[in-house]
């Protein structure tokens, strides 16, 4: 069975970076796409962005497009999302997804 385990995170200032990282446990992680997921407060919980099981191919949410970068390390077994020029909006609770398994979970905070 998949275990994802999220790092990275915190509080911010509007305009800056942020990393976070996955890390998948098994031998399988080149097989199967990930996801970043996130659920601000009050609101549903979106696909921020998705990668392909090579990393060849990814999708962005629009209102994240040209901020964020997701890739992925098969040698690592680790997922990635590099967010800039982070806005308050980005703030939220942001999950790795994959092989129907969700990582635990991390607060993104962005203050204006």
């Amino acid at each position: 069975q998949v275990q994802l385990v999220q790092s990275g995170g915190g509080l911010v200032q509007a305009g800056d970076s942020l990393r976070l990282s996955c890390a998948a446990s098994g031998r399988t992680f080149s097989s199967y796409a990930m996801g970043w997921f996130r659920r601000a407060p009050g609101k549903e919980r979106e696909l921020v962005a998705g990668i392909s099981r090579s990393g060849d191919n990814a999708y962005y949410a629009s209102s994240v497009q040209g901020r964020f970068t997701i890739s992925r390390d098969n040698a690592k077994n680790t997922v990635y999302l590099q967010m800039n020029s982070l806005k308050p909006e980005d703030t939220a609770v942001y999950y790795c997804y994959g092989r129907h398994t969700w990582g635990q979970g991390t607060q993104v905070t962005v203050s204006s």
